[in-house]
């Protein structure tokens, strides 16, 4: 009995070692948008936040051009839960990445305006993001897509 009962007290003491420290709740918005133009190698720099990352492949994905990367200007805001919504004037798409080792990996493309954007801003309406355009109406934006019932 007593070899039983130490059995048992040396697996929960295994158990509990190997469960994961989880720290919740977090919250990871950035106040307000980044607008940061892309270098010539295609990277933007941000050190308000200490961000740095190639966008080359994204900026050939919106445009198929990939000799004129210097010449656009990328907003970028990251979520409450983590996500980074980036987008830029003449995109069609808002692009929402999630952070993995050592970059950003695509989550969702989110198509916003069939002829482009002309003058987007990025605002933080947590838990969603708020996607201005010149006059036309905001969008409520999520790492899913355009909010339920939002676009107004």
């Amino acid at each position: 009995m007593k070899t039983l009962i130490i059995t048992v007290l040396f697996g929960v003491i295994i158990f509990a070692g190997c469960s994961s420290l989880v720290l919740k709740p977090g919250d990871f918005a950035w106040p307000i948008e980044s607008v940061i133009k892309v270098d010539s190698k295609g990277f933007i720099t941000d050190d308000r936040y200490n961000f740095s990352v190639n966008v080359r492949e994204l900026i050939f994905a919106e445009t198929q051009d990939s000799a004129n990367v210097s010449k656009v200007t990328l907003r970028l805001i990251r979520d409450t839960r983590g996500f980074y919504f980036v987008t830029a004037s003449k995109f069609k798409n808002v692009y929402v990445f999630e952070q993995i080792d050592g970059g950003l990996k695509l989550a969702t493309k989110i198509l916003v305006a069939q002829n482009g954007l002309n003058n987007p801003a990025l605002n933080q309406r947590a838990p969603n993001i708020q996607l201005l355009d010149g006059n036309s109406a905001p969008i409520l934006l999520s790492k899913d897509g355009i909010a339920e019932g939002v676009k107004k």
